[in-house]
């Protein structure tokens, strides 16, 4: 304790530093939710993703040379196939080149690549880092939510209509395999906004 100060103002202070270092070290999950923050879209437009607030999402980090990509794309799609309909949900694709160097190329060819080959049917954003010190705050966001940071490509994680992380899951649980979860998720948004007609 520094010399003159009372104990009071010694215990002040180091609550004061406690919660200066909490604020820096979960500084992304200062934000409300998910839908709080700003991104790039694949074409570089500002995008608040308030604009989905009211959907459920899934929330893709893909890459374009994974051996995960070809059976990812064509079920992501199908995914956003089945559900957009519904006007409750969004498959939200996030291109990242730190697993693999697996997704090398720019934001022009990665979007022509998903568009040519599997014809992506839902939003794309430019490609960021998602873990490490340069992780976008959306990434650290979902990572903190759930305690689950990606360590490849192809990690999935679902949102809710309020923004709040409801779960996550590596590469190697297949898009079908999530397919009920993901509805029931859908389901739960359209009965809370008034949509009653039978289930998916």
């Amino acid at each position: 304790m520094h010399r003159g100060m009372t104990p009071s103002m010694a215990a002040g202070q180091a609550n004061f530093l406690l919660a200066l270092l909490l604020s820096l070290t979960s500084s992304a999950l200062s934000q409300d939710d998910f839908y709080s923050f700003t991104v790039k879209d694949i074409k570089g437009k500002t995008v608040p993703l308030d604009k989905y607030r009211g959907k459920v999402s899934l929330v893709v980090n893909v890459a374009s040379e994974c051996g995960y990509t070809d059976a990812h794309y064509r079920e992501l799609v199908r995914l956003q196939d089945h559900l957009a309909g519904t006007k409750h949900f969004n498959v939200l694709a996030f291109p990242c080149n730190q697993f693999g160097g697996q997704e090398p190329m720019g934001n022009a060819a990665i979007h022509h690549f998903a568009k040519s080959m599997y014809k992506a049917n839902f939003p794309m954003f430019s490609k960021i880092d998602v873990v490490g010190r340069e992780a976008h705050p959306v990434f650290k966001y979902l990572e903190e939510s759930v305690q689950a940071p990606p360590t490849w490509n192809f990690w999935k994680y679902l949102v809710n209509p309020k923004g709040k992380v409801i779960t996550a899951w590596p590469p190697h649980n297949a898009v079908v395999d999530i397919w009920p979860q993901v509805e029931a998720a859908v389901n739960r948004a359209r009965w809370d906004n008034g949509q009653r007609s039978t289930e998916l």
